[in-house]
């Protein structure tokens, strides 16, 4: 077996070790990356030649393996399934700086698949993942411009932290994941607690020290082992094509480009380059049915680059944007709340062509979901989830369960509302909302920020303060750089940048952000925060006249929600063998819902408050304990000779002898006291068999005493 070269480097006081040559040999390149004590492998496979795809084909995969933290995973089939949404989400996260390092118009399918063996999460296993990727593709033989690297960013007590633990990261209000090469940063997602435009970007600058550290380490390695790059040249257009295009519909094209108006530029493009295919078909007919299809493609491609040529050029040099609006424009703002009756909170965002429905369900604390992963099983109790239909951008398409690029949308939405969530203590509901994407032209997930903060706060959610998102972009040509604010889908498709921030009044609380060139610097950061800063607050400012602050009270078709706390020791006295007593509280109280932790809180759940209250008293009565000296007010429900049985609550009663039922002597208890009759009673003793006695004596008030006889002889 092949002895496995070994690079090791001191990570900020941890253990950085690569391990290349003894495992996965017959891929194109291989390494395991351990970091303390996670280990992942990391694989790269390449083809040889290119596909005939209209895109680049690189599929980036990421698994953790519960065996990894020493789990067997829980269900029927006991084996890892589809990708969990963390998985997912890591997967994009490694992708995102990758892809844009490889040169334009490259298409050979390459694999790369990270697979967690050992994980601690402490040393970030997501970051490792990252570095081993980098890794392999600098050592492959493919075009691959990087290496990059990326580092999760913290903040306790003013101060950075570089790779947090989770007991850290608990305490930050900075969670920022950045990654670029070591020249710029082209990848950030974060999420914060109303931090500070200047801060986030120190934050970013400090990740990105500890990232040139990371690509340095792997150039050292590469320049020892990497393999020799291919050469890759672009596939010149047929000229006879070219030529056509440029004499007979280029100028129609520039002026289709020209045109603000969305729908009317799409039928003159769609009319150009259909009279342009229609040529192209009679050029080439003596060709075989799918190199003629090649070239109807290479043709649509040649128009679609003069259409992105002449949008750069307007932005760069004239400042115009394809729908005429200045740079720093927002487009106009629409904002509605409570559409549906039944809806606990709903709300309708819209912003030019974009337009989001946001519902908020209120549940259960039992409804939260169950995270399984290598760290400690995780609840979740707010959830955002978001649906993006093929009619939103008024196509039919694939309709289904929700893709990555959904999953990425609704997780970013859900980091920007999290941070101005309640408590469970303050608010104990489980909470979702679903953003539904009626209409779709850019910064859909922004969108659906807008209308999921507005749907919760018409729900009766107390947030601490009201968010909004905005997406900002950018055209440069190295030189000019335009930052746009509130980017529509041609300028993110044509456009270098993709900056979504979403924050309160008071500073950002989600982030993110995605490049097709090489980096950004601290100046176009800087300038990006600040134009985002000033159009969120735009944003705000329409939101807040709809709904300026959170409805003092659920909806009336919500459940309505008490907790209270019992000793942990009497849990089993309300569950009862099998689940009896519980059971029978449920179905006597209306079907209430009722949840127990192991603490000893019950969270009581129901839409009308009669039912909660009753089973509150119910449980009460259970788990009530008499205390000797309290008082208590109860039932007479047994006579004996030597005394009276008084019931406190329900199985819950006491004897008071006869002797303390007054203070005068009592012959028969039944002068006293009658059965059923209300008596008021002192607990004046409990002996160790929970045997309580009672005295209706002590709550009587005292006789007075006779007056002293006079003597007569005085």
């Amino acid at each position: 077996m092949t002895e496995a070269k070994v690079y090791t480097f001191d990570f900020n006081g941890r253990k950085l070790v690569v391990e290349i040559g003894e495992i996965a040999k017959q891929a194109t390149s291989a390494a395991v990356v351990r970091y303390e004590d996670t280990a992942v492998l990391s694989v790269t496979q390449a083809s040889k030649d290119p596909s005939d795809l209209d895109f680049f084909p690189l599929m980036l995969m990421y698994t953790e393996k519960l065996y990894a933290a020493g789990k067997i995973p829980g269900g029927f089939f006991k084996r890892e399934g589809r990708p969990s949404e963390l998985e997912t989400l890591t997967a994009r996260l490694i992708d995102r700086p990758i892809r844009p390092l490889f040169p334009d118009g490259f298409k050979n399918d390459i694999q790369i698949i990270n697979t967690v063996i050992s994980g601690d999460t402490d040393c970030s296993p997501p970051m490792t993942a990252m570095f081993g990727s980098s890794l392999t593709l600098a050592l492959s033989p493919m075009p691959f411009q990087g290496p990059i690297a990326g580092v999760v960013v913290g903040r306790v007590d003013g101060e950075f932290i570089v790779n947090p633990t989770e007991e850290e990261l608990e305490l930050s209000d900075i969670d920022l994941i950045v990654a670029g090469t070591k020249d710029a940063i082209n990848m950030v997602e974060a999420g914060a607690k109303q931090v500070s435009e200047d801060d986030m970007l120190e934050a970013m600058m400090f990740g990105h020290s500890w990232i040139q550290k990371l690509c340095l380490f792997q150039e050292e390695i590469i320049a020892e082992i990497g393999q020799e790059k291919i050469e890759f040249v672009p596939q010149k257009p047929d000229a006879t094509i070219v030529d056509y295009i440029e004499k007979n519909a280029k100028a129609e094209l520039v002026k289709a480009a020209q045109n603000h108006d969305r729908s009317a530029r799409s039928d003159m493009v769609k009319s150009i380059k259909d009279s342009v295919q229609e040529a192209v078909e009679k050029m080439f007919e003596t060709l075989d049915k799918d190199d003629r299809k090649a070239k109807l493609k290479e043709s649509n491609r040649l128009m679609d680059n003069i259409i992105k040529d002449e949008v750069r050029r307007l932005i760069l040099e004239e400042k115009v944007r394809p729908d005429g609006r200045e740079l720093s424009e927002i487009r106009a703002l629409n904002s509605k709340v409570d559409l549906f009756e039944l809806t606990h909170g709903s709300a309708l965002f819209t912003r030019g062509q974009t337009q989001a429905l946001s519902i908020t369900t209120l549940g259960a604390l039992g409804e939260h979901q169950i995270i399984d992963g290598l760290g400690d099983t995780d609840n979740k109790r707010f959830m955002l989830h978001y649906n993006f239909p093929p009619y939103s951008v008024g196509e039919t398409g694939r309709y289904g369960p929700p893709g990555r690029r959904e999953v990425g949308h609704g997780a970013l939405g859900e980091r920007a509302l999290a941070q101005v969530m309640p408590n469970e203590e303050d608010f104990p509901y489980t909470v979702r909302i679903v953003s539904e994407i009626l209409e779709s032209n850019g910064s859909t997930s922004q969108a659906s920020i807008c209308a999921g903060c507005m749907s919760l706060m018409a729900a009766g959610v107390p947030i601490s303060a009201a968010v909004a998102g905005i997406a900002m972009g950018l055209i440069s040509d190295g030189k000019i750089n335009r930052v746009l604010t509130d980017i529509q889908g041609l300028e993110d498709h044509l456009g270098d940048m993709d900056f979504k921030v979403a924050g309160t009044k008071e500073g950002i609380t989600a982030l993110q952000m995605d490049i097709k060139i090489a980096g950004l610097t601290k100046e176009i950061l800087k300038e990006a925060l600040e134009q985002a800063r000033i159009g969120r607050l735009t944003i705000l400012e329409n939101m807040l006249q709809t709904i300026d602050k959170p409805r003092p009270e659920v909806s009336k078709h919500a459940p309505k929600v008490k907790i209270m706390v019992i000793d942990p020791e009497k849990i089993r006295d309300v569950i009862g063998p099998g689940g009896k007593i519980i059971s029978k509280i449920i179905e006597e109280c209306d079907d209430v819902k009722i949840d127990i932790e192991q603490d000893g809180r019950v969270t009581i759940m129901h839409t009308a408050l009669a039912p909660i209250d009753k089973a509150i008293k119910k449980i009460e009565d259970l788990v009530r304990v008499a205390k000797v000296g309290e008082i208590y007010e109860g039932k007479v429900v047994r006579i004996e000779k030597f005394g009276c049985f008084v019931e406190l609550w329900k199985g819950t009663d006491g004897l008071c002898h006869v002797s303390k039922l007054s203070h005068d002597r009592v012959n028969r208890v039944e002068d006293v006291v009658k059965l059923g009759q209300k008596l008021k009673v002192k607990v004046i003793g409990i002996d160790d068999r929970g045997r309580i006695d009672l005295s209706h004596q002590a709550t009587l008030p005292r006789p007075e005493k006779p007056s002293k006889p006079v003597d007569k002889k005085e």
